[in-house]
């Protein structure tokens, strides 16, 4: 279903439903004070804008009706954060009274929802996986000792770079980087490419369900509708979610009998790591639980690096100024055409600055993932009501006057700056902060380093059809060439 006709819908499911939500307004009774926000009307008037660039659209509300908004929907009660100071309130001064995660219908599909790291509540069993992640799966301990499997999947990029590069063939970045960004996180993960191991339709299938996870759903504002699914949704990521699942049974079994064998040696990987724990107490964690946790990484962590990466890599093409700067550090630093290490990211200021200020300006979650009040909650004078969803427009954070030159891409900024990317500073939080901080931001934040520096320090680049780059357009794939030096 196109953007379109999803939108055209989302418009007469709204008309019809919005007496009926008046209706139960009025009859269930409330002393809340909920936040401003636009009408209903006003909604309908922008529900193009809404369907296709929420955040820019959530980011022009809020500079109307404040940095605590509301928007009702049926029943639902939505509550958007745009700036910093609130959203500090949410995710760290009540975290534990937003720590609950509103649950999308289509993790609904395989019992998701009652495994998945991502939208458990908070319970013993969301303890147990963020404990296991943290002290675990990405811990410094452990990405330390997994890094030659990545430094191998990193010499593969820039090997295929190298190819285009010979033939003056453009790359599409975006593309190139989500392939990477899989078999970074699959060698990480299981040590072997999902990509290559698996039939040609397993190439689509990733990209698929985030695209599903990704599009906007009505039945997840009108439960009426789960029952329908309306747009396919749910349909389409249980038939997904299988074949990745089937693959997973196949990579499990295949590992739990070579571990059998006396004279095995650890790959030092994610799925060595669970067995280890799954063989002291099988009742914390077993082969279905491995599965989803490993679901749940593998399509957090592509997508949203993937495009990271290349947000972060157009910007650097667009200010040929940054990409000097950035070449020369890296040259300075470790040698011109040398691949990065995961050991020389500390030694790079200003390639960790040009990562940060591509996250503050582009966060591959522009509305973080939505929280849900436990309780009623006063923030700002108003109540947020107990089951209210809540969304921390990350995006419009990035681009209010607490930045100077909001809307110029400055590296410079963070020069010197105690600002990072961990949560601890509310002026720029892509992966989140508190309790329900992205676990994988660890491993993230190495792989844009290893390949955005590696892009720039082994490459000149220049935009295919001779374009300036003064000319880009940021909304549409970056394709550039790669020269070899």
């Amino acid at each position: 279903m196109d953007s379109a006709t999803s939108a055209l819908l989302f418009l007469l499911t709204c008309i019809v439903t919005y007496f009926f939500g008046s209706l139960h307004a009025k009859i269930r009774k409330s002393n809340c004070m909920l936040p401003p926000g636009p009408s209903f009307f006003i909604i309908m008037s922008h529900v193009v804008e809404l369907y296709n660039k929420p955040q820019q659209t959530l980011a022009k509300f809020a500079r109307f009706y404040g940095p605590v908004m509301s928007i009702k929907l049926w029943t639902e009660t939505t509550i958007i954060i745009s700036s910093s100071d609130m959203a500090k309130e949410i995710l760290h001064t009540h975290d534990s009274l937003f720590i609950d995660r509103s649950v999308p219908d289509n993790t609904t599909t395989h019992n998701h929802n009652n495994f998945s790291l991502v939208f458990l509540p908070f319970s013993p069993l969301w303890q147990h996986l963020r404990k296991i992640c943290h002290n675990h799966l990405f811990s410094n301990k452990t990405l330390d000792a997994s890094q030659e499997l990545r430094r191998m999947k990193l010499k593969d990029f820039l090997n295929d770079m190298h190819k285009s590069s010979l033939t003056g063939e453009a790359v599409d970045i975006g593309r190139a980087a989500f392939k990477a960004c899989i078999n970074f996180l699959s060698y990480t993960f299981v040590s072997q490419d999902f990509v290559e191991s698996l039939d040609d339709e397993y190439k689509d299938i990733l990209s698929t369900i985030l695209k599903a996870i990704g599009t906007p759903n009505l039945a997840d504002h009108f439960p009426v509708l789960k029952i329908v699914d309306p747009q396919g949704i749910r349909r389409h990521t249980y038939n997904y979610v299988s074949k990745v699942f089937h693959a997973l049974d196949i990579v499990i079994d295949q590992r739990i009998k070579l571990r059998q064998s006396e004279h095995y040696v650890s790959n030092n990987d994610m799925l060595d790591t669970l067995l280890d724990i799954s063989k002291e107490d099988s009742q914390k964690m077993d082969k279905k639980q491995i599965k989803h946790l490993l679901l749940d990484l593998l399509v957090a962590g592509t997508d949203t690096t993937a495009y990271g990466l290349e947000r972060a890599m157009s910007e650097v093409v667009r200010h040929p100024e940054v990409m000097s700067k950035a070449k020369k550090e890296l040259e300075e630093t470790i040698g011109l055409g040398k691949p990065i290490e995961e050991s020389d990211i500390d030694r790079l200021p200003y390639l960790n600055a040009v990562i940060k200020e591509s996250l503050r300006l582009h966060p591959p979650a522009p509305m973080l993932l939505p929280r849900k009040a436990r309780v009623d909650v006063e923030i700002a004078g108003y109540t947020i009501p107990k089951g209210a969803q809540v969304l921390i427009n990350e995006w419009a954070i990035g681009r209010t006057d607490i930045w100077d030159d909001a809307h110029l891409f400055s590296p410079e900024r963070f020069l010197g700056s105690e600002i990072d990317v961990k949560g601890r500073h509310f002026k720029l939080t892509p992966f989140g902060s508190g309790r329900r901080i992205c676990p994988g931001s660890p491993l993230a934040v190495r792989m844009l380093h290893l390949m955005l520096g590696s892009l720039i320090n082994s490459f000149d680049w220049k935009l295919e059809n001779d374009m300036e780059p003064k000319d880009m357009n940021l909304d549409i794939p970056l394709r550039a060439i790669p020269v070899a030096l």
